[in-house]
């Protein structure tokens, strides 16, 4: 009876791929509101067509369409500039030419996103007014963000650092902000919700998910402005690509442009001349952003270290957070007692990665070749997380000892 089980697999599979292509099924990161909007469009236009959305966040989504998009979503929906890079490497999405000549094309950007922090508005504490303000003082044990592996806004919130400071200039001060975060959220929303339930005071964040809820957080742009597209992809794999055409062809509609402005949603439209239109209701500073040639975020480059970004911000920061943390808070007491120039090589110390930008694009590329996956399982992802921890714990037992002679030799 071995054979049971596996054929009752199959026929799962089967019914799955047999599925009406009456159902437009779509894998998304984004909140229930935004989706719940163009659902709600979408069946007023399609009424006999029936729609399903199923919420990810972006790695496990970017994992379900490697692995083969086995429950043929016909639609990718997400911010992330990174998951339409490696998914388009992939092959993962249909010919350009599947909607038509007149039609969009497979994948299609559909807003634009910036990110930067929020605070409550009733909030006494000083509003961070560029990047290096979050480091001081004030904000110690204030400050809250996501983690980029649960989070493909995260992620692009540190590739912005990354991508404007440079990899060592960006970790370092990425590692001082540690010590001044109180806590790490599972996903993107626990960072406005945290903000709006007063668990910390500050939160790192996208600009849509704070702006949703603008009648209790303010938002303020970091700087430089750095403007992604979110973007929506027709995948291999679905039943349903001409209702997928469909539904991408009413995103970029002027409709489903001025849908973007309601509050729920609170987003920047992508087409040009929508935004020339509704110019006064677009946020601050986004229409000069638009106007400038600033830095362009280079997917390519996220996208060939992508895992390994995700890896180490874990090991850097989320297993040893408190650790790091109480780190800072003793140089911090260290430079009330000590010389500067006794601090420098500890400074140096807590603001250095032990890994460089080519090992981490080596690491991803091998993985990715190799795993089909970003979750971290497989066994080549398992021997250099190992080996790369390793060098994060002899760097931390460095800093201790570090620290813990300079605090000998400071006066009683």
């Amino acid at each position: 009876m071995q054979w049971f089980p596996n054929i009752l697999t199959s026929i799962f599979l089967f019914a799955a791929h047999q599925a009406s292509a009456q159902e437009l099924k779509v894998l998304t990161s984004f909140p229930q509101d935004l989706a719940d909007a163009y659902v709600a469009m979408w069946q007023h236009r399609e009424p006999e067509t029936e729609i399903s959305i199923l919420n990810k966040n972006t790695v496990a989504g970017i994992n379900e369409i490697l692995r083969g998009n086995d429950r043929g979503f016909d639609l990718f929906w997400a911010s992330s500039p990174e998951a339409f890079e490696l998914l388009s490497r992939n092959g993962s999405f249909v010919d350009d030419a599947v909607c038509g000549e007149n039609g969009p094309r497979a994948t299609e950007p559909f807003a634009l996103s910036s990110v930067g922090w929020a605070r409550r508005t009733d909030s006494t504490l000083f509003m961070p007014a560029e990047w290096n303000d979050l480091l001081r003082p004030i904000y110690r044990d204030k400050i809250a963000m996501a983690r980029p592996a649960r989070s493909g806004t995260t992620h692009m919130l540190v590739e912005q650092l990354l991508l404007v400071r440079g990899w060592d200039d960006g970790w370092a001060y990425l590692l001082e902000l540690a010590g001044n975060l109180s806590t790490l959220t599972a996903r993107s929303y626990g960072v406005p919700d945290g903000l709006a339930n007063a668990r910390f005071e500050i939160g790192l964040t996208i600009d849509f998910l704070a702006q949703s809820q603008r009648d209790v957080l303010d938002f303020r742009y970091g700087r430089p402005i750095v403007l992604v597209p979110a973007q929506v992809g027709i995948l291999k794999g679905g039943l349903a690509s001409d209702k997928a055409c469909d539904f991408v062809h009413m995103l970029l509609s002027r409709d489903g442009q001025l849908a973007l402005l309601s509050p729920e949603i609170s987003r920047i439209p992508y087409n040009a001349s929508v935004r020339a239109e509704v110019e006064t209701q677009l946020p601050d500073g986004i229409a000069e952003a638009l106007r400038l040639s600033w830095l362009d975020y280079d997917a390519a480059i996220t996208s060939d270290r992508y895992w390994a970004v995700n890896t180490l911000f874990d090991l850097l920061l989320t297993e040893v957070l408190v650790e790091r943390r109480n780190f800072w808070r003793r140089y911090y007491e260290l430079e009330q007692e000590v010389a500067q120039n006794d601090l420098r090589d500890v400074r140096a110390l807590l603001s250095t990665i032990p890994i460089s930008e080519e090992e981490s694009i080596a690491a991803t590329l091998s993985i990715n070749a190799s795993e089909r996956s970003l979750a971290g399982i497989g066994t080549l992802d398992t021997t250099v997380i190992v080996e790369w921890r390793g060098r994060v714990t002899r760097l931390m037992h460095q800093i201790d000892v570090a620290l813990r002679y300079l605090e000998q030799q400071a006066p009683q």
